[in-house]
């Protein structure tokens, strides 16, 4: 198959691309037809696939279960949770998750990395999500955090069952630091979790200071061990709220040693913005990351959606250009040239996180796996939501849709 006429990635000029064995073999700005089929794309955009760094597929689709989180907190979050996982089934989580993994898709989402809550001595939503990144591996590609909602030292048998859950195949293990019983245990299940990664070669992924106190300074200690340890890349801290509360001397301090680290960082700017603040009177806060600075540091940061109809957030539509766009508005980063760029923090960012890198993006020898827009660039993509026309996977077409059509009857 040759893809003629893209934009490829805001590119002024437009290139042709070979696939065969579902990768791309030749690039050119005109490629000969050898017989093959053609797709003629007469200058439209294409970007690699959406990635979704940050997402709770067993709490997926459950807000109002047993109660709505009318209060908006972080913690009530938490409760409601506690008490909806008690009904949980393999089926139950298999049905609301494949459901919105298949939205995901339909909105050129092909990279999904999922935390699942480990808090429960049947493990039963693990055991079903191990089952659905089985039976969706043909149009998403999904990364399992086995993540301890209700601490690791805090819940009983908590070191138990993270270690259980890495014996039944996760990817990656994360934790809780700021919701354990103290600052004590915090830091003591960093230490075990980095070990437990170490000992069973898995990555890290932390739900990190995720509270507005400008006490909780569990990033560093998390930071400091992916240096120390080795695992540098193959650690990500999530949400690191506090981090945008704390003064700009210990920011600074900070940025030395979380570039040292190599480590990654994801927000979650629906979800964030929703719970952050709401201790808050005036000023109130709003629960982002330095989502810049860290940027301006050079250090990793991706975006994700965190929850769909949840007791987290009781919105969502597996897009993740919403994330997208409240993230750069609330981050400060709407120049033209950012939003033109602002496709990375949910595409080649989220794949480093993700450690995807391999066969990601648009050149010779990747797979061939990219999303086609109905538009020149970027910048209108986000700002005009312009339809997604097409959504390729190893050369093969998951999604298709044709040109919205308005037809206006005001008057001239």
């Amino acid at each position: 198959m040759i893809i003629q006429n893209a934009h490829i990635e805001n590119a002024k000029e437009t290139t042709d691309f070979r696939i065969e064995g579902g990768r791309i073999v030749e690039m050119a700005a005109h490629l000969p037809v050898k017989g093959e089929e053609v797709l003629d794309l007469q200058g439209k955009l294409v970007l690699p696939p959406f990635v979704d760094s940050h997402i709770h597929l067993d709490s997926t689709l459950t807000a109002g279960q047993p109660e709505w989180n009318e209060s908006g907190t972080l913690f009530d979050g938490i409760r409601i949770w506690s008490e909806r996982k008690k009904s949980l089934s393999i089926a139950d989580v298999k049905e609301r998750a494949i459901q919105t993994l298949k939205k995901q898709a339909s909105h050129g989402v092909q990279f999904v990395r999922s935390h699942v809550d480990v808090t429960d001595p049947s493990l039963t939503a693990l055991k079903a999500l191990l089952e659905v990144r089985e039976e969706v591996k043909d149009f998403m590609d999904l990364q399992l955090i086995a993540f301890p909602q209700e601490g690791i030292l805090s819940f009983p048998n908590g070191k138990e069952l993270m270690e259980k859950a890495v014996l039944m195949g996760v990817d990656g293990v994360g934790g809780i630091p700021h919701y354990e019983f103290n600052r004590q245990y915090g830091d003591d299940s960093i230490d075990f979790l980095v070990d437990l990664a170490k000992r069973y070669d898995r990555l890290v992924d932390v739900h990190c200071d995720e509270i507005d106190d400008p006490n909780s300074r569990h990033l560093e200690v998390l930071t400091t061990l992916a240096y120390e340890s080795g695992l540098k890349n193959k650690v990500t801290a999530s949400h690191t709220v506090s981090l945008g509360s704390v003064n700009d001397a210990y920011a600074y301090k900070l940025m030395r040693v979380l570039k040292m680290a190599d480590i990654n960082m994801v927000a979650n700017p629906l979800v964030n913005m929703h719970l952050g603040g709401r201790f808050d009177t005036y000023p109130k806060r709003r629960g982002m990351t330095r989502v810049k600075e860290l940027l301006e540091n050079q250090i990793n940061v991706s975006f994700g959606e965190d929850d769909v109809k949840d007791p987290w957030y009781p919105m969502g539509d597996g897009n993740m250009l919403d994330s997208l766009y409240v993230g750069i508005l609330s981050a400060g980063l709407m120049g033209y040239s950012q939003i033109q760029s602002s496709y990375q923090l949910i595409g080649q960012n989220g794949a480093k996180s993700l450690h995807r890198e391999e066969n990601y993006g648009l050149a010779v020898g990747k797979d061939a796996s990219f999303l086609v827009f109905d538009a020149e660039n970027f910048y209108d993509v986000l700002n005009e939501r312009r339809t997604m026309l097409y959504s390729f996977r190893k050369g093969v077409c998951l999604i298709e849709n044709k040109p919205m059509q308005t037809f206006s009857h005001l008057e001239k």
